[in-house]
């Protein structure tokens, strides 16, 4: 049996604001349930699977690195990826190159590639359903 296929579109960076970490959400819902996905990052989206990503104390409250426990979207891309393979699903994620190349966002986590919007014209044409979380 062949798989089913989602298709998600982000536009917002991560941190940013909800939307975010919504589709995120959704991807590994859709990752649990054994779905290929395919992830199409534009604008500053690009920055979610950035691996240079770092996590940071916060002063304000007095916590350390450990204490604060800041969440980094690069280790959700790389969990998810790995979770869809436990259920026999796959991660394909794009990021535009133009946006990658005009943020300097060259250094994705493994398994990131770089590549057009024509990326997501395909992933479309090839899924069962393709969620768009634009920007306002």
């Amino acid at each position: 049996m062949t798989n089913k296929t989602l298709t998600f579109a982000l536009m917002d960076p991560p941190f940013e604001n909800e939307r975010t970490t919504t589709a995120m959400r959704l991807i590994e819902i859709a990752a649990k349930r054994g779905y290929n996905i395919n992830v199409f990052a534009y604008e500053g989206a690009v920055y979610v699977p950035f691996a240079k990503q770092m996590a940071h104390a916060n002063a304000v409250h007095g916590n350390s690195v450990e204490e604060e426990n800041h969440p980094l979207t690069h280790e959700w891309v790389e969990e998810i990826m790995k979770l869809a393979a436990t259920k026999g699903g796959k991660v394909d994620w794009v990021n535009c190159g133009l946006c990658v190349d005009e943020r300097g966002a060259v250094e994705a986590v493994e398994g990131v590639r770089r590549g057009t919007p024509g990326d997501l014209v395909n992933f479309s044409e090839a899924s069962e359903g393709t969620l768009v979380i634009a920007t306002r």
